[in-house]
């Protein structure tokens, strides 16, 4: 079980359900799947940047596997997606914010395991990363797309922020509940911010160019 105070670890349950339900319902609208693929998929979405960050950990089992909740929230996500997929339709932003959520818990949470397990600074901040976007990454391509974190505005630079904020809270012998909470909040509003203003992250020159005045990110 999850030794992460309350509030944080719901947010890491909300999130990793969020992240199954968002996973499958982009499998969904992506490729022609069974219900097995399209709960598959959501799975991978909720649970793939935990594996990714354990294994180069050498932390095995995977932490997920260790805590039915994790992997329940995962399949019920999938299988609500598979099952009522035209009506999730009408609420995208809905979707939008917990995917917001997971991708804050997990940059929070990510980053403080890989900083407790003796990782040095620079290693947890990316691993904080790697948590928040890896499962939405391993989805993209097995459905065929670009990854949305190469191509959405503002997806991995809050994980990124977020990730810095909880590293530099254990590093300053601050991190507790309201610091956890407070870096989730910021990345939180960041990834928000994008979505609303349809703000992205730098693109080279030439790029801009290409497509004219207003790009589709990057």
């Amino acid at each position: 079980m999850s030794s992460e105070p309350a509030p944080l670890l719901a947010l890491d349950l909300t999130g990793t359900f969020a992240f199954g339900l968002n996973g499958a319902l982009t499998a969904v609208r992506a490729a022609r799947l069974d219900v097995v693929g399209v709960v598959v998929l959501g799975m991978i979405t909720a649970l793939g940047g935990g594996f990714v960050r354990d294994v180069l950990m050498d932390s095995l089992p995977p932490a997920t596997l260790l805590d039915w909740r994790y992997y329940t929230l995962a399949l019920v996500g999938g299988l609500i997606a598979f099952a009522l997929s035209r009506h999730l339709r009408r609420i995208e932003t809905a979707i939008v914010v917990f995917d917001a959520i997971g991708l804050s818990a997990f940059a929070v949470i990510g980053a403080s395991k890989a900083r407790d397990s003796g990782l040095g600074v620079v290693p947890s901040i990316l691993l904080g990363v790697v948590t928040a976007v890896g499962g939405g990454t391993i989805r993209d391509m097995l459905v065929g797309r670009i990854p949305s974190v190469l191509r959405s505005g503002l997806y991995a630079v809050p994980a990124l922020v977020a990730a810095a904020m909880t590293v530099a809270a254990i590093e300053w012998g601050v991190y507790g509940l309201p610091a956890g909470l407070g870096a989730a909040t910021a990345c939180f509003l960041i990834r928000m911010l994008g979505v609303r203003f349809d703000l992205n992250a730098p693109e080279p020159p030439e790029t801009r160019r290409s497509r004219g005045p207003r790009g589709t990110g990057a």
